[in-house]
């Protein structure tokens, strides 16, 4: 996954769990695509204590990744849904021979789903 992007997703679930000069940083970085320069002009700090503070959350935004697996599970939810809607389109297009078993992988899908929340 590209490093901003991965960045951003990291933000979006785990982001409140760092401070408010934290996110501040952060977000100037990931979000409006300012340089260390400009932030640390607007923040009033050392280029050198933006980069700091990036790493700084980089590390606990993947720690927290680590441990709590937020956004692997919705990934893998994410994956399944498709499939769903996959086999759905199938089903409308009555290119499914067997019901029955179509029924079984939507049902499946579904129980996986629910595990996971």
């Amino acid at each position: 996954m590209e490093k901003i992007v991965e960045q951003g997703l990291l933000y979006d679930f785990y982001g409140e769990l760092l401070t408010e000069h934290q996110k501040q940083v952060y977000e100037g970085v990931v979000y409006e695509n300012l340089s260390l320069g400009e932030i640390a002009s607007e923040q009033g700090i050392s280029r050198q204590g933006v980069h700091d503070i990036v790493k700084r959350c980089d590390k606990a935004l993947q720690d927290y990744e680590q441990k709590l697996k937020l956004i692997a599970r919705f990934m893998k939810i994410q994956k399944q849904i498709q499939e769903i809607d996959r086999l759905s389109e199938l089903y409308e297009q009555n290119e499914i021979e067997d019901k029955s078993m179509y029924c079984q992988k939507v049902r499946k899908l579904s129980a996986d789903i629910l595990k996971e929340l």
